[in-house]
């Protein structure tokens, strides 16, 4: 099936385990909902300036108790430009991060060809960075880069004492500290610490809006006054600064009111879905428990097979269970990436234990 004709599948549906069922609609229901929820009144931004988006950067920093931040428009641009600050600051080039960093693999290494800087890859691929992986390193570094959770590995965490030994060692050594925090909203029922508290442990820190929040777009940067200063310098030189973002801004305020109050009960969820999922002999889960509302799940089965069952399932019973299976690393297993949110609180486990032994069943058949 092409992209196209899946997507159309997907919109057809009428329940979905995986994400929200308002990402869902249609581009004017999209806007039309967001229309409805705006003050007739309010003017919107332009170039970054006025009420609007100001006050929202000043609400999203003082929850993550940082002086300021600024708005911007993909989390891409925000990173890049937090590394590079943090570079001239210390005038090396060297700035670490986790082999499946989004800087390093999904990003045409847009941080060394714009900006000169050079990724010091720490530890494996397949695990969380340890502090016995930094002690390996011997470049100077600019910059410590910190992905919470990590999400190419199944949303997996650091302890606390884990992570706070790490920020303890790169203080020691006056090495910068930036968390990939597109999905950190996500990680509080696991700390059960204040967003303030986790985000502290930073310099600069990136949240996303688009994700569990379920925003259309957008992200912001935060940190210092001077830090922020600078980014807004280096937003506008990337073509960041667009004229306006007014519907951005909207969308990732609306996310953030309704939905981070929602992350302890999609994380219980996940916690729900994994054991469901894991009782199944076919099935393994990482990790399990789920540290947050995202799991990978690995299934025994021929792809092709897995992909036609699913999409069975949706056309015969309108229930969109899998985005997308990927290969795992032991050829026999097919991956498959599952974020809880609304539309998983909809799903009973009597429900969930029948559609994946549908989809198994179904898989089976088919090869």
């Amino acid at each position: 099936m092409n992209p196209q004709d899946k997507t159309r599948l997907a919109f057809e549906c009428t329940r979905w385990l995986i994400g929200h069922p308002r990402t869902r609609q249609t581009a004017q229901a999209l806007l039309a909902d967001l229309a409805a929820l705006t003050d007739p009144a309010l003017l919107p931004d332009i170039y970054g300036q006025g009420d609007l988006i100001s006050d929202f950067e000043k609400q999203v920093a003082a929850l993550l108790g940082k002086p300021t931040g600024v708005f911007m428009p993909s989390g891409t641009l925000a990173q890049q430009i937090a590394l590079r600050l943090h570079a001239d600051r210390s005038h090396t080039p060297h700035v670490a991060f986790h082999p499946t960093c989004h800087l390093e693999i999904h990003e045409q290494k847009g941080y060394q060809l714009l900006h000169g800087l050079h990724g010091v890859l720490v530890g494996s691929p397949h695990r969380l960075l340890t502090l016995d992986d930094l002690t390996k390193v011997t470049e100077p570094l600019a910059a410590l880069l910190l992905e919470l959770p990590q999400r190419e590995i199944g949303g997996q965490l650091p302890t606390w004492d884990e992570l706070t030994a790490i920020v303890d060692w790169a203080r020691a050594r006056n090495i910068a500290l930036h968390v990939d925090g597109a999905r950190l909203w996500e990680s509080q029922p696991f700390y059960q610490r204040s967003y303030a508290e986790i985000a502290g442990l930073f310099d600069t820190v990136y949240v996303s809006f688009y994700k569990t929040l379920g925003g259309i777009t957008g992200a912001m940067l935060l940190g210092s006054e001077d830090h922020m200063a600078e980014a807004r310098i280096w937003q506008r030189r990337h073509g960041g600064n667009l004229v306006r973002m007014f519907p951005f801004v909207l969308s990732a305020k609306q996310g953030l009111e309704t939905r981070l109050d929602r992350m302890a009960a999609y994380h219980a969820k996940a916690i729900e879905i994994a054991a469901v999922l894991a009782a199944f002999p076919e099935i393994e889960v990482l990790p399990n428990p789920p540290h947050t509302n995202m799991l990978h799940v690995f299934i025994r089965g021929d792809a092709a097979g897995l992909e036609q069952a699913a999409l069975d399932i949706a056309r015969e019973q309108k229930v969109w269970l899998i985005n997308n299976f990927m290969p795992g690393q032991i050829p026999a297993y097919q991956k498959f990436e599952l974020t809880v949110g609304d539309g998983a609180l909809e799903f009973s486990n009597e429900e969930i234990t029948m559609l994946f032994k549908t989809l198994i069943q179904q898989a089976t058949h088919a090869s």
